[in-house]
């Protein structure tokens, strides 16, 4: 299960009236939990959850904001830009196309581009520089262009 099936999962749960969710697919155990506070219609859900991975790994999912989540494909170290102190990528507010490069993640001296998958706009992003990023962990976010 990649992480985009997981977060469209929150959102099915978190629409739906239950209040916990738990899957297992071979060694992998996800369990959902809606926190349901008071809210008002003009306020955006806020929807905490939590993977548990081979019962030991526990990773922290928050959604609140549409978009598509661009995830790093390995574990590393991100970079913004092709050289220190060179121009990011992309940055807040830059219009995208599928297949430009929005990062490097480095990993044991190779240095991996990460390429956008959706035609958009950066809405966030979500790592800093040169900072240490897992497999699957979201680095930005895109609002697609209809």
């Amino acid at each position: 299960m990649d992480m985009e099936q997981i977060i469209t999962l929150i959102n099915v749960v978190s629409k739906s009236s239950l209040s916990s969710f738990t899957l297992e697919e071979g060694n992998m155990k996800l369990s959902l939990e809606a926190n349901r506070g008071v809210t008002f219609a003009e306020a955006p859900v806020k929807v905490n959850s939590s993977v548990v991975v081979n019962n030991n790994e526990e990773v922290n999912i928050v959604t609140e904001k549409p978009g598509k989540l661009i995830t790093s494909p390995l574990v590393g170290t991100f970079y913004e830009a092709q050289a220190e102190g060179g121009k990011p990528y992309v940055q807040v507010g830059d219009t995208v196309k599928k297949g430009q490069i929005i990062g490097i993640v480095e990993a044991m001296k190779l240095m991996n581009h990460i390429e956008s998958e959706y035609d958009g706009v950066v809405d966030e992003v979500l790592v800093s520089n040169e900072q240490m990023v897992e497999y699957g962990q979201p680095l930005i976010r895109i609002i697609e262009n209809k």
